[in-house]
């Protein structure tokens, strides 16, 4: 797995913390095996997702219609990286206002 794929969730967009729980499950029936979570950053405004693969935006889709069947398709930006890189590419918003970056 070369690639480490952030999801982005702002935090007004989510009830409470708790729903991290669900969001977490849901995912690991969706993805199974084909991608490793690797855990949350959490912030005032914000919680990143962490998560590697073979294939962020094949693995993104799957992650944004788990989020979708969940109501929080809204709220969220989506990026990836290669392992050990800096420079992140966009996923979602398809048209980011801004460059995708971590607190």
């Amino acid at each position: 797995m070369q690639y480490q794929l952030v999801v982005k969730f702002w935090r007004k967009s989510l009830e409470s913390e708790a729903f991290l729980e669900t969001i977490e499950g849901r995912l690991r029936a969706a993805l199974g095996g084909s991608v490793e979570l690797e855990g949350y950053d959490v912030s005032a405004r914000e919680i990143n997702l962490f998560m590697m693969t073979a294939d962020p935006r094949l693995t993104f889709r799957k992650v944004r219609d788990v989020l979708e069947s969940l109501g929080i398709g809204n709220g969220v930006s989506a990026a990836y990286r290669l392992v050990g890189g800096a420079k992140f590419t966009s996923l979602w918003p398809a048209r980011p206002m801004r460059r995708f970056t971590l607190p």
